[in-house]
């Protein structure tokens, strides 16, 4: 599949940055699945129980965590079939970067393995044991559209995998700028990052508050090709307003010679990926041309200058392990800044309104419900509500057909929107 190219657009909204110590704008969220905790940027971890009616928070017996979000963990029962869910108010007409993080600490069994599910869509599988082994935590990164007024981020015990609960130290759900990454279409997919990278960079992670919706830009160190400049570049002037900062390093080729890399560093299931590489002249007021080519399939040919150039892919087609080869067509030779990747993955099907409204009914007319009964009672397959029975009825629709509440502990009224569950055959 061809390409769809587009280089960066000027914004007319400037994004002013935030004091040490605020929140996010809008609907964002930084919990931490214990205590409150202020880190070492100055941003304020709220505690995660006024969003989660599931699980437990306990400490880690860890010395030394820098990141204090680390320092405990919400652990949720082992129940197969079960969904523990997050329910976070937000604004329907727009898109979030989420971005849970997990660290087991030291343990003699390995960690827990367990699904992620955003709305009722499956995310990804989370499997730790390799970071654990590293001393590091892992973070998982995805954006979604808000699909409703809460957004329900979930944690499914798939038995599959292992016999025991999975657990989550902190979740970031942060509102993003209208123009960020909108050339995806979030009407029907999703995007989970796969590698976002500044190139020639020797240093920490590049983070808010150089990233305004504290984006993690890994370096990639070469001192061979490593080049460090100061631009005048600014976020404004591109879509995805990445931070200036990334534009100040550079992987530059060698004189009459191909610029060539293997990223992302592992290997990719076939599929379409949304690609974004930056680029901008480490030469004042210097411009160069270059080619650049992704599998033998030219990206971009075109001309950098000092001002910054962006250029994305919204479907493009990636197996196995990527190179990305960049020649020169003027007498500098070509270079490259930083880069995203992001798997693009079909957003699922809900429950059929109708019967959602009226088992949401349903749970505040009973008491003593499930722990489980929070995002949608249906989706995505094999993690329905405790007692709930699902199946696609007629045009595909998603619904409710049984009910057993028997040895549940239930209490309280059936609320008369039960009529509503018109597909209901047994109960």
């Amino acid at each position: 599949m061809r390409p769809l190219l587009s280089a960066a657009a000027v914004l007319l909204l400037l994004l002013l940055p935030l004091a040490a110590g605020q929140r996010f704008r809008g609907f964002s969220y930084l919990l931490d699945c214990g205590a409150p905790s202020t880190d070492s940027r100055g941003l304020r971890w709220d505690p995660d129980g006024p969003y989660v009616s599931a699980g437990s928070a306990r400490p880690l017996s860890v010395q030394g965590l820098l990141d204090p979000t680390l320092a405990s963990l919400r652990v949720f029962p082992y129940r197969p079939a079960a969904k523990f869910c997050y329910a976070l108010p937000v604004d329907p007409n727009r898109r979030y970067l989420l971005r849970p993080t997990f660290f087991y600490g030291p343990s003699s069994t390995a960690p827990p393995v367990f699904d992620l599910i955003v709305d009722g869509t499956f995310w990804t599988a989370v499997d730790t044991a390799d970071d654990i082994l590293a001393g590091s935590a892992s973070h998982y990164e995805a954006v979604f559209p808000a699909r409703g007024r809460n957004l329900t981020f979930c944690l499914g015990v798939n038995p599959d995998y292992t016999d025991s609960g999975p657990f989550i130290n902190a979740l970031q759900v942060i509102q993003l700028h209208d123009s960020v990454y909108n050339a995806t279409d979030f009407t029907g997919s999703a995007m989970g990052l796969i590698a976002r990278t500044k190139f020639g960079s020797t240093g920490d992670v590049e983070r808010y508050p150089d990233d305004s919706f504290d984006r993690y830009w890994q370096p990639f160190p070469d001192s061979k090709h490593a080049v460090s400049s100061t631009h005048n570049v600014t976020s404004a002037d591109f879509w995805n307003l990445p931070p200036p900062d990334v534009f100040n390093t550079a992987l530059v080729a060698e004189q009459n010679a191909p610029l060539v890399l293997q990223w992302p560093p592992i290997s990719l299931q076939n599929g379409s990926y949304y690609v974004s590489l930056y680029f901008a002249d480490t030469l004042a007021n210097s411009s160069r041309t270059l080619d650049v080519n992704i599998n033998d399939y030219q990206f971009y040919e075109g001309t950098v200058t000092s001002a910054g150039l962006s250029v994305f892919a919204t479907q493009w087609i990636l197996s196995g392990l990527t190179r990305v080869i960049l020649t020169s067509k003027s007498v500098l030779p070509p270079l490259i800044n930083a880069g995203e990747v992001f798997g693009i993955f079909p957003i699922g099907r809900l429950t059929i309104t109708r019967d959602a409204l009226a088992m949401e009914s349903m749970k505040r007319s009973l008491q003593n419900i499930p722990d489980d009964w929070i995002g949608d009672p249906c989706m995505p397959h094999g993690y329905a509500w405790t007692g709930v029975t699902c199946q696609e009825g007629q045009n595909e629709n998603i619904r409710v057909i049984s009910l057993n509440f028997s040895s549940m502990g239930i209490s309280g009224s059936l609320s008369p929107d039960i009529a509503n569950l018109t597909a209901l055959t047994d109960m």
